[in-house]
């Protein structure tokens, strides 16, 4: 039967006062830019529609005024509930400032939370967030004052504590695929990305909502291979043809790369020996020393997750020491092998394997699926917990840190010593900190807790914290310093850079002397 063809502009008419509306997408990539554009122009031309409630897995936008930052007025929205908030400043601060109800909840959880709706489920029971912010016995989630529904409680079940977080209503889903047919059955094929589109869809179908889905060409019914269809057409109420370029790019950095769609004969071999002819970088910042160390870490067939900023780098160094090749890379919104790739096209991957949708790459990542995991260290304390959500009036959110943080296998936390200002240099093996950051990273109590030493030590997971002068491991005593960079001086360079004094291994070792050489081999030490 056909489906109805609308206008951007006519589909954000559908958008109602009051309801909730699920948004989709992972950053730049898989977002339905013109319709969600057209819902922000239509309420400041014509103050409608109002108080609704915004719904993201992962934040959508650039920080410039796209995705979901168009509906950052005053009016427009209520509530929201996002995994993470980082490219949203402008939804950020309305949340901060108390002028709308705000939640942060683990990108995963709402991935699941839309799957388990559409089944007609309460909501997802999950040991997700225990001890972490969004436990209701410290944050519930909750951003600010105003906000004061819990949508997350204990529950516990055979004896263990579990998080129980509400089923989300969802009025309209706003997705995006690349062809519809016109009886609205949906592909993805020029899209690096599935997330979350099947469960949304199903989830406002299943409670008497709508959905829009924005693409980039119309084709004939019966046109389309059953197997490649992503979102059925017994979901969908609407398609909105989307010709603009601007407004249907992969991802917010890249129009099109046949890369993130693995349509090139490369192979990530092909990728890993490119990187091998790579010389080493001629400076070797704080960045390459984390990275070398953390790759000293890596086990052959490993399937890993590494999270953004210095963790990025570590598929670069890996690439240099020729192992890329015997790891498995996975990337939180669905894509398994290639290389990820990073910035507003995090979320892509050159020459995937493939990519399953958000929701299932949880259900992998929350069993325990991850073999290591490697992510950023912004603020730790005393005991080694982290925190990378929160920091007075900025709230980039936890994304899927808690997920992957809390269920991985072995976990490594990777970043600078302190920061702002801080600069390094090596020279003839040593370590010279020619600039100390300003920020002391290693404080007393982490102001937000993402990661949650104390669940660590009770399911004895493995975690150690690596830096540019230091590594240290959890015990349930607190952080052991265990190695040190050859050139930093104990006492100036590492104690008195910390809010407290980390207990000392008696074995203190220096760090392996080829994460300082200028030509670095796994084969060296």
């Amino acid at each position: 039967m056909p489906v109805c063809q609308l206008t951007a502009e006519q589909a954000a008419t559908w958008v109602q006062d009051g309801q909730s509306l699920m948004l989709g997408g992972f950053i730049g990539s898989v977002v339905p830019e013109s319709i969600v554009r057209a819902i922000g122009e239509r309420f400041s031309q014509t103050g409608v529609p109002q108080d609704l409630t915004l719904i993201f897995a992962a934040g959508q936008g650039d920080g410039k005024g796209r995705a979901a930052n168009h509906l950052a007025q005053h009016g427009l929205v209520k509530r929201v509930i996002g995994g993470h908030w980082g490219l949203v400043p402008e939804l950020q601060k309305m949340a901060l400032d108390n002028e709308i109800e705000a939640y942060n909840l683990p990108q995963g959880v709402i991935s699941h939370l839309l799957r388990d709706t559409a089944a007609g489920k309460p909501g997802t029971l999950t040991t997700t967030g225990l001890d972490t912010f969004v436990d209701p016995r410290l944050e519930g989630g909750k951003i600010n004052a105003i906000t004061k529904d819990d949508l997350v409680r204990i529950h516990e079940l055979d004896g263990q504590e579990y998080l129980f977080y509400s089923r989300l209503p969802v009025d309209v889903a706003i997705l995006r695929g690349t062809t519809a047919d016109e009886d609205g059955n949906i592909t993805m094929e020029d899209e690096c990305l599935i997330v979350e589109n099947l469960a949304a869809a199903q989830a406002a179908r299943n409670q008497g909502g709508r959905v829009i889905v924005q693409v980039r060409r119309i084709v004939p019914s019966g046109t389309l291979d059953p197997h490649s269809i992503k979102i059925p057409g017994i979901f969908v109420d609407a398609i909105v043809l989307c010709q603009d370029e601007t407004e249907h790019m992969q991802t917010f950095a890249t129009r099109f790369s046949p890369e993130f769609v693995g349509r090139r004969s490369s192979a990530i071999a092909h990728i890993a020996k490119s990187y091998a002819k790579e010389k080493t970088a001629a400076v070797l910042d704080a960045k390459t020393l984390i990275a070398r160390r953390a790759v000293m870490e890596l086990e052959s067939g490993a399937i890993l997750n590494l999270g953004i900023g210095v963790p990025e780098y570590i598929a670069t160094v890996a690439g240099q020491a020729g192992i890329l090749d015997s790891l498995t890379l996975t990337i939180e919104p669905g894509a398994i092998g290639g290389l990820p790739a990073s910035g507003l096209n995090f979320g892509a991957s050159f020459l995937p394997e493939a990519i399953i949708t958000q929701d299932q790459m949880f259900d992998f990542y929350d069993g325990g699926g991850i073999d290591q995991a490697f992510l950023g260290l912004a603020q730790c304390s005393r005991q080694g917990d982290i925190n990378v959500s929160r920091f007075g009036n900025k709230l980039p959110g936890c994304g899927g840190f808690i997920n992957i943080s809390q269920h991985t296998k072995s976990l490594f936390f990777c970043g600078t010593f302190t920061a702002n200002g801080l600069e390094v240099a090596v020279t003839d093996g040593q370590v010279d900190i020619r600039s100390e950051g300003r920020l002391k990273k290693f404080v007393t109590k982490v102001e937000q807790i993402t990661f949650s030493a104390s669940r660590a030590i009770a399911t004895q997971q493995p975690v150690r914290y690596i830096t540019e002068r230091a590594v240290f491991r959890l015990d349930e005593k607190g952080l052991i310093l265990e190695e040190i960079a050859p050139g930093i001086n104990l006492e100036r360079d590492i104690l008195a850079q910390m809010a407290f004094h980390p207990i000392i291994d008696p074995d203190l070792k220096l760090m392996p002397a080829c994460v300082f050489s200028p030509d670095f081999s796994l084969n060296s030490d």
